[in-house]
């Protein structure tokens, strides 16, 4: 291979998790990835999972007899679009891992089938959703962060595990405007009942109990406004709370980055609501804002697509013709376990891998449409696959960063043989139910 033949791309988005890292440059030739820079290890593993076609759906393939057998794109979608049709209760669930333009085409099948449509934040973030609805939120972009922020901290989240690059791009190693020697200006403080890697690189590494954030950030909250509080909180001597309030207190500009440990631990999005109202009363000391670390790639623009096309971000039921909202009724999980739906169309997700084993019971009893790249459990409850070109490495789309900014994913290799776009698969199902429908 001469250096002739290797194309190098450059602000190359990485389509893994919510950083949506745009600093990427990829080496290609020959149609394959040669070479990643600046990617994490994951981001890495993903651009090159694209030259393996071994475990990878070409095209659409329909399950008889228990083996998968090829048909056309023709086929398919009809069979697809019948089987939402003739479904009461079909639920369209995923879409975090795919582009704006799939998500919006999501929604109008969606109301075309009378359908519950639900993203993956019901299962993750679903909880930090409800809360901001509930009191809303102090927030600024990552460039804001990483320019201003001298206070850091990761409360329930491990980024070391699940945003590879997030604390050396957007946070505490990082060289900002305003923080030109980067970690040696910024204080870590990491809020977690684990030892984590995060934890071990913390200044300081507040051991909160399980399942205890909520009594902790009411002490801060209590602390903060001058009550006395007990002398142990969620396992926290109380000096080391009151030392923590005053460094919170004295920052120049502080950030609370939380995850799944708050969300997913007892209280859910009353431990939000919480830190919320924490954050906005250190405002009246010094500037503070929260943000969720939101973990696919675009789970943040599923909620923010739909919000914008139907007032609502997630479990949104289209049954009467127009969109409701119930978290807790309308949610896959709720639709699955209460063995409402009769079909269900996956697209960017894998619930077969992590739902509850009820609702997985459920869905392999019921006719499975996977929009899907590669084998995973989901595939193997499916009756019919919709191969699709990867977002972010074989077409382009565009995404919302965890800050809630829109950027513009590359294409940096060809899809191979027939897969089509996430978004060309919904807008030809949407037309072939809108046919059948007359």
């Amino acid at each position: 291979m001469t250096e002739e033949e290797v194309q190098k791309i450059t602000d190359v988005v990485c389509p893994f998790c919510g950083c949506l890292c745009d600093d990427v440059e990829i080496d290609v030739a020959n149609n394959k990835v040669v070479t990643t820079y600046n990617a994490c290890t994951i981001g890495t593993t993903k651009f090159f999972s694209v030259n393996e076609t071994e475990h990878r759906f070409t095209k659409p393939m329909l399950r008889k007899n228990g083996k998968f057998v090829p048909i056309s794109w023709d086929e398919a979608i009809e069979r697809a679009a019948k089987i939402l049709l003739n479904a009461e209760r079909p639920l369209l669930y995923g879409f975090s891992s795919t582009s704006n333009e799939a998500i919006g085409e999501g929604f109008k099948l969606a109301e075309e089938v009378g359908g519950v449509l639900d993203q993956t934040a019901s299962v993750c973030h679903g909880p930090s959703v409800l809360a901001i609805q509930d009191v809303g939120r102090s927030a600024a972009t990552l460039g804001e962060i990483r320019s201003r922020a001298n206070v850091i901290v990761y409360w329930g989240s491990n980024p070391s595990a699940a945003h590879p690059r997030h604390m050396s791009r957007y946070s505490m190693f990082v060289r900002g405007f305003f923080r030109e020697k980067g970690a040696k200006e910024r204080t870590l403080i990491v809020v977690d009942p684990r030892n984590t890697d995060a934890a071990k690189l913390a200044d300081i590494h507040i051991k909160v109990e399980q399942g205890k954030d909520y009594e902790l950030v009411s002490a801060m909250r209590a602390a903060l406004r001058g009550i006395e509080i007990p002398e142990m909180v969620a396992g926290i001597p109380k000096k080391d709370i009151l030392e923590v309030l005053e460094i919170m207190k004295k920052a120049y500009f502080g950030v609370v980055f939380f995850g799944m440990g708050l969300t997913q631990t007892f209280g859910r999005h009353r431990n939000i609501d919480n830190a919320i109202n924490l954050i906005r009363e250190l405002n009246s000391y010094t500037k503070w804002i929260i943000s969720p670390m939101r973990g696919h790639y675009n789970v943040t623009g599923a909620g923010t697509v739909w919000t914008w096309q139907t007032g609502y971000p997630m479990s949104i039921d289209f049954a009467r013709g127009y969109p409701r909202y119930n978290p807790g009724e309308y949610c896959a999980n709720d639709i699955l376990v209460n063995g409402e739906a009769d079909a269900a169309l996956i697209i960017a997700s894998d619930p077969g891998a992590h739902f509850p084993a009820k609702s997985i019971r459920h869905l392999a009893k019921i006719p499975v449409i996977a929009i899907e790249p590669h084998i995973t459990p989901t595939t193997e409850l499916a009756e019919l696959i919709l191969p699709p070109a990867i977002v972010g490495v074989e077409t382009e789309g565009t995404a919302y960063r965890m800050d809630h900014v829109p950027i513009r994913l590359r294409k940096v290799v060809d899809a191979p043989d027939e897969c089509l776009p996430d978004e060309v698969i919904l807008e030809r199902l949407t037309q072939k139910v809108r046919e059948l429908k007359k």
